[in-house]
């Protein structure tokens, strides 16, 4: 092997002083939680400097968890992206993400991370996490959708995914069983939502009457580059 190669393999191998702050800060989470000791321990720890730390997670600790969960969807995108899924339902699809999104997931992280994001000036974002997390998902199984439902299947699967955590963190059972069980119940009530919908669309009577509505939700258009949420209306 050439000097040179040796060297980008070296250079691939050290993480960036952000991964390294992060990597640094797992260890002590379980202790401190999320926190202001937290964030001061993983930058002694990774030989980050206290001015560099703070300009890479400005907000200390609420950003080291917001990429720790990042850093989660972004190992599910990769798995995902392993599996041949052109056998499977897409509500398994659906559930086999999920999983895999936890199946990896440190459950005491994740319990340290509810715990900070069920505050009420880090609420808005814990929720914005989630919705991430299930626009990473729908991205996955190949969402073209760019109208109402691009919002409708990113709300409906936040809603399944968060308690589906919530579920999760709770759950002794034997590799998880309950909470599989769990998510596939969830799953499977949203999908009888989506048929009861469908239905409705096909219903003459539930056309008439709903026709002003669906005209102006028929406007809503997902988000386009660089237009952000929440999105935009058609003219």
């Amino acid at each position: 092997m050439s000097t040179t190669e040796t060297q980008a393999e070296s250079q691939t191998a050290t993480p960036s002083p952000s991964e390294a702050l992060l990597d640094a800060a797992l260890m002590h989470v379980p202790f401190d939680g999320w926190s202001e000791t937290t964030f001061r321990a993983a930058a002694e720890d990774a030989g980050v400097g206290p001015e560099l730390a703070r300009a890479l997670y400005p907000r200390g600790a609420v950003d080291l968890a917001l990429a720790y969960h990042a850093r989660g969807d972004a190992e599910m995108m990769k798995a995902m992206a392993a599996k041949d899924l052109s056998d499977m339902r897409y509500s398994d699809r659906v559930a086999l993400a999920i999983r895999l999104r936890l199946e990896d997931a440190d459950k005491e992280l994740v319990r340290r991370g509810s715990t900070l994001f069920s505050l009420p000036q880090h609420a808005a974002d814990g929720a914005r996490a989630i919705w991430q997390t299930a626009d990473r998902i729908w991205t996955a199984l190949g969402d073209t959708s760019q109208d109402v439902n691009w919002y409708t299947k990113r709300a409906t699967l936040s809603g399944v995914y968060g308690a589906t955590v919530l579920y999760w963190l709770g759950d002794d059972s034997e590799g998880h069983k309950a909470t599989w069980d769990f998510l596939d119940r969830r799953i499977e009530g949203v999908m009888r939502i989506e048929k009861t919908k469908a239905s409705l669309r096909e219903n003459k009577l539930a056309q008439t009457v709903l026709a002003g509505p669906l005209a102006l939700i028929g406007k809503i258009r997902a988000p386009g580059n660089g237009t952000g949420l929440p999105g935009r209306w058609s003219h």
